[in-house]
């Protein structure tokens, strides 16, 4: 029986803890265990975020094995090797496919029906991964996506046009990563397209803003990374974002990473595209109009996550 109060964070490290952090003061759940395969690193982290509960919402938080998980309404997969620079996100897959192959295997010996989300990179491959090896329906396994690049977007578009970032809208879909496609066409503020936007603030040479604010987004993840040698706390917000859409089964659309089956005429892989996300997990993936460069785009960056597939055999 799923406990809707109870989730679990497979791997400690910066994204994991960050996540767990994030979570504690969201206060969506009662209930946090925390595994590793450093069990004593676990322990530890369990305990320091614990000393922070008198000031934080109430949650009981330890480490804990895979039989602590079986009731979990969500487990999100944080474990896997580091991004190191100058390294694309792609060039993680055989080290980070292989960890899956250990983990997964017991989380399904644990008869989990809740929802499995994939954080760790490279997010779209891993995610298909999980759901080949699990075998859970396809609802049920996701990824983080783009929902961070996502955010990134607006963010960098509000510091643009001096404009509340919350007030935008715009999506970052395809790859998690180096083909991944800023969707310009559906891009707005409050409703007003992107471009007529930008030229009540002034701005008029827009090709040459989508290309730089487009790049900015891109590279976000390298240009962190060179300087403090990983990226986690934008993930984790954006984690605790998804999360939030699932425990309170909110309808949200969020650009996730789940199975296409025919939609934008893609099959036989994860991508991150817009989806409604609810407490079953990926609720319906939505079609939204793209450009014809946009669509282009989008299927070569389908292309080549299908060629990294074939190569690792799922």
């Amino acid at each position: 029986m799923v406990n809707i109060q109870k989730a679990a964070i497979i791997g400690c490290g910066f994204v994991g803890m960050s996540t767990a952090f994030s979570l504690i003061h969201n206060g969506l759940f009662s209930e946090l265990v925390l595994l590793d395969a450093d069990a004593r690193k676990a322990e530890g982290e369990a305990m320091d975020l614990s000393h922070g509960r008198p000031y934080s919402k109430t949650m009981k938080i330890y480490a804990g094995d895979y039989s602590d998980i079986g009731d979990c309404a969500l487990i999100i997969v944080a474990a896997g090797a580091n991004q190191k620079p100058e390294e694309k996100r792609l060039d993680l897959v055989q080290r980070n496919v292989a960890i899956l192959k250990n983990i997964v295997p017991q989380i399904v010996r644990q008869n989990f029906e809740g929802i499995l989300m994939v954080v760790s990179n490279p997010v779209d491959i891993l995610t298909y991964a999980a759901l080949k090896i699990s075998g859970y329906p396809k609802e049920r396994v996701i990824g983080s996506g783009t929902v961070l690049d996502s955010a990134r977007f607006r963010y960098l578009l509000s510091e643009h046009l001096h404009v509340d970032s919350r007030s935008v809208h715009a999506m970052i879909i395809g790859e998690h990563g180096d083909s991944e496609l800023a969707v310009w066409s559906g891009a707005n503020v409050s409703g007003i397209n992107i471009h007529d936007f930008c030229e009540i603030r002034g701005f008029f040479d827009h090709k040459k803003e989508m290309e730089r604010i487009y790049f900015q987004v891109r590279d976000s993840a390298y240009r962190i990374i060179e300087r403090k040698g990983a990226t986690y706390y934008g993930v984790a917000m954006a984690i605790n974002r998804i999360a939030q859409s699932i425990i309170r089964d909110e309808h949200s659309v969020l650009p996730i990473s789940s199975l296409m089956e025919g939609e934008y005429g893609m099959e036989g892989l994860c991508i991150s595209v817009p989806t409604i996300v609810a407490g079953n997990g990926a609720d319906k993936v939505l079609e939204i109009p793209l450009g014809e460069e946009e669509s282009k785009r989008l299927k070569e960056s389908a292309r080549e996550l299908k060629e990294v597939i074939g190569k690792i055999g799922m």
